[in-house]
């Protein structure tokens, strides 16, 4: 059980808690679990539960905002509350009761202002964490305060993060703009620009809860594409003069099409294994207003050149996709970098 601590109550009624409105004086822990809440009742408990249960001995609280729910929310987190003080984890919880929900991002927004810690840790309330998580994290960020920290997995996702209070300030607060909008994207490619690092703790340290109700799902998949082909352009091809595009298939494709007629210019060929590809000689640009329209090689990649934008999901292959970049000696992040 973590010591006792000054236990950091309020905030438990139906008006909206006002930005930055938080009691200084003595209120300070080291970490503060960011939770925004919207209709999730029914995962609540078992979202609760590792909370109570957390191995790390500092001082934690937490923050939950609650966009207005129409379930019974609010009442869930509120009856956790004696539970989580006797584990000494102070609770926080606000929220407003509009017509309308307000979004992720300002639920996000609120939760931080409210809270004091000087370590957050982002969690959604339909996910589980594991026992050790924030400590773990915790541990990892005291190394580099100036980065985002994650567990591993497939993907990053937003719901593994864990950084400094002092970090968020610097990057910027989460896009309010609301359903439809990856507000984590979007604070993930500003931390990048200010020269904020990624980091993870090899562990499994959240059970990611994937179902129909996910406001992921109000995110499309086109307006992700085309945000990580413009931090590509961005952060990337504007170095290079010239590169291959690692896949002549459907997504080497659509990222040919996708950039711009500048950066479509540096394309010098693409590259592939499959024989039916390559005995083909070109991709074909149909879509292009030029006459002629751009023909762009298509070769083995061992007859292409570096640098290259890998178009290849990896764990898809068996291997052979890390093989054959293997052999060819490349440095990621200088030879290569994956989009994929």
């Amino acid at each position: 059980m973590n010591p006792p601590k000054r236990l950091r109550t309020g905030g438990g009624g139906g008006a909206e808690t006002p930005r930055g409105e938080r009691e200084e004086a003595g209120r300070q822990v080291d970490v503060s679990i960011v939770m925004p809440v919207h209709n999730a009742s029914c995962w609540l408990d078992e979202c609760l539960q590792p909370i109570s249960e957390q191995d790390f001995t500092g001082s934690m609280e937490l923050s939950v905002y609650d966009d207005a729910s129409t379930d019974d929310s609010r009442k869930v987190v509120e009856g956790w509350r004696k539970r989580l003080e006797a584990r000494g984890v102070s609770v926080v919880i606000s929220g407003h009761s509009s017509a309308q929900p307000k979004g992720v991002g300002y639920a996000k927004n609120m939760a931080i202002s409210q809270s004091c810690g000087k370590y957050l840790c982002f969690q959604d309330a339909d996910d589980v964490m594991s026992p050790h998580r924030v400590r773990l994290q915790y541990k990892a960020s005291l190394l580099n305060p100036n980065a985002v920290f994650t567990s591993h997995g497939p993907t990053v996702v937003m719901p593994t993060w864990f950084c400094s209070r002092n970090w968020f300030l610097k990057v910027e607060p989460f896009d309010e703009g609301g359903k439809g909008v990856p507000e984590d994207l979007l604070f993930f490619y500003q931390s990048l620009r200010q020269g904020g690092g990624l980091s993870r703790v090899n562990q499994c340290l959240l059970v990611y809860r994937y179902h129909e109700k996910a406001a992921t799902h109000s995110v499309t998949e086109e307006t992700i594409w085309k945000l990580r082909v413009d931090f590509l352009q961005e952060r990337v091809l504007s170095q290079w003069s010239g590169f291959t595009i690692w896949n002549a298939g459907k997504q080497g494709r659509k990222l040919y099409r996708c950039l711009s007629p500048a950066n479509r210019e540096k394309v010098k060929a693409f590259c592939d294994v499959d024989e039916n590809k390559i005995q083909k000689g070109f991709y074909t640009y149909e879509e292009s207003k030029e006459i002629p329209r751009p023909k762009i090689p298509i070769v083995h990649y061992k007859a292409a050149s570096a640098p290259f934008i890998v178009c290849v999901k990896l764990d898809m292959t068996g291997g052979v996709l890390e093989e054959n970049l293997n052999s060819l000696q490349l440095k990621e992040g200088t030879d290569y970098y994956h989009f994929n």
